[in-house]
């Protein structure tokens, strides 16, 4: 089973197929293309390409788990669920905005 995968051009945003043929940014929207749907897979990403919105397109392999989509490779969950360090809140600078070295 895969999935398509790609970056939107102007936003960089991770972004998949959906069953209508639209990219949108959750994972667990996407269409999931099973080994026989190979021809529309590849007809999907031809069209992809032509439009230029979309870079990078790449098909992912995943597996269902309880009905949710998960990605084989690391890369690809990282892609969907964020960064794998915990997020920290902005550095506040003192009121003139100078960081002292």
């Amino acid at each position: 089973m895969e999935i398509l995968t790609g970056n939107e051009l102007l936003s960089g945003a991770t972004v998949y197929l959906d069953r209508d043929g639209n990219w949108v940014e959750p994972l667990q929207q996407a269409r999931v293309f099973l080994a026989e749907e190979a021809e529309a897979r590849d007809a999907a990403v031809a069209a992809t390409k032509a439009t230029g919105r979309i870079v990078s397109v790449e098909a992912e392999k995943v597996t269902l788990r309880e009905g949710q989509i998960y990605p084989d490779r690391i890369r690809e969950r990282i892609r969907a669920d964020g960064p794998t360090a915990p997020r920290f809140d902005r550095q506040h600078l003192d009121e003139d905005g100078h960081v002292s070295i």
